[in-house]
């Protein structure tokens, strides 16, 4: 949605002094669902605004898929002045998120000790790569370095081939949804107690927390976990699988489903095999199973199958392109590509709230450092 009706979070201030992904996604979320977002950047900008191709207008689309709904000021953190400005913000904001190396606000005078006293009711969110104490408390954190040592890398990838990174900056999203969380789990705290409290997500905290069912299969077996290609560990056929045109990927998840399949598939006595019979028995007979099921699946085109199955119950899909996704049927009715003045194309906001839905306001770039009144959504 497109027009300004107060969103669940109308009249909510965020100051958002980070740059490149993490706090950035957080402070757009937030921002999505109506509240007030200054962003403030160095005198040089954000990074990511160079982080291309594509640009537009000098900006690359990266910068462009982080930054909406939010109002753009530049401001040098490293003067004293600069710092003043920053001060005066924060005495009306609500929230504060940033993403400095561990150390810096503290140099600056702009520590959560300090900013607490000063602004009690202040939610202070801080993005980090480690937190700031233990073995690598401090150290700046990235998210391919945090995928290769969470164990992310070390299952994604064939079972024959090398460890490979998630091909998008999962850590770094997950982190952001992590921080965007903590704040609203902060703001319904400070409803009951009137105090503010700080905030961390951090990026090897988040990549540890993706690990299921990894982790869970680890703690109960002691088995390391394997790269399995596009299978899932646990069941089978979860899985890409060819036909006689494009590939599609099956999503069988309990016996029934796997009957449905069989079924379609004119061959219901696989079905019974006892090889096949169970989840279990179908994860441990995988390889079999998968030939069995090609071997059959040959005959049929993938796309109509596939439209076939998923209207039978079975859950499966297309391999599609991002360009095919971004354009499907699905993809516009569920308003998740949003388009603003100015020729701005965006990810819409993944959470429907029914009365307070999601709005877009401000395209990328929009300056701006006035706050929004107080009593803006109140009723």
């Amino acid at each position: 949605m497109t027009q300004s009706s107060p969103g669940a979070l109308a009249g909510i201030r965020v100051v958002d002094l980070s740059r490149i992904l993490g706090g950035p996604y957080c402070g757009q979320i937030l921002g999505d669902h109506g509240a007030d977002v200054l962003k403030i950047e160095p005198p040089q900008g954000d990074d990511t605004r160079t982080w291309g191709p594509p640009f537009k207008d000098g900006v690359a689309s990266y910068y462009f898929g982080l930054n909406r709904n939010k109002r753009v000021m530049r401001l040098d953190l490293t003067t004293a002045g600069g710092r003043e400005v920053l001060l005066a913000l924060l005495a009306e904001a609500d929230v504060l998120v940033e993403n400095f190396k561990t150390g810096t606000m503290e140099k600056w005078g702009l520590g959560y000790d300090i900013l607490s006293e000063r602004f009690p009711g202040l939610v202070h969110c801080r993005v980090s790569g480690f937190g700031a104490d233990g073995p690598l408390g401090g150290l700046p954190g990235y998210d391919a370095a945090i995928q290769a040592m969470s164990g992310i890398m070390s299952i994604n990838g064939e079972a024959d081939g090398d460890a490979l990174r998630v091909g998008l900056p999962v850590v770094d999203m997950v982190t952001g949804l992590n921080a965007a969380i903590g704040v609203l789990l902060a703001l319904q705290e400070r409803a009951r107690s009137g105090r503010g409290q700080f905030v961390e997500a951090a990026l090897y905290d988040s990549g540890l927390s993706l690990l299921h069912p990894h982790a869970a299969n680890w703690f109960m077996s002691g088995k390391t976990p394997q790269r399995t290609g596009n299978a899932h560990p646990n069941i089978y056929p979860y899985d890409t699988v060819a036909t006689a045109t494009d590939p599609i990927f099956l999503a069988v998840g309990n016996d029934r489903q796997f009957r449905i399949l069989c079924e379609h598939l004119e061959v219901p006595a696989l079905a019974e095999d006892e090889r096949y019979a169970t989840a279990g028995a179908r994860s441990v007979n995988r390889v079999a199973l998968k030939a069995e099921l090609e071997a059959h699946l040959r005959k049929h085109d993938g796309k109509t199958l596939a439209d076939t199955l998923v209207a039978a119950g079975v859950p499966c899909a297309p391999v599609l392109s991002v360009a095919d996704a971004l354009q499907h049927p699905h993809t516009l009715h569920r308003e998740m590509v949003v388009e603003m003045e100015g020729g701005y194309q965006g990810l819409g906001a993944p959470v429907k709230l029914s009365r307070t839905p999601a709005t877009y306001r401000h395209a990328p770039l929009t300056e701006g450092e006035e706050f929004l009144p107080r009593n803006v959504g109140a009723a």
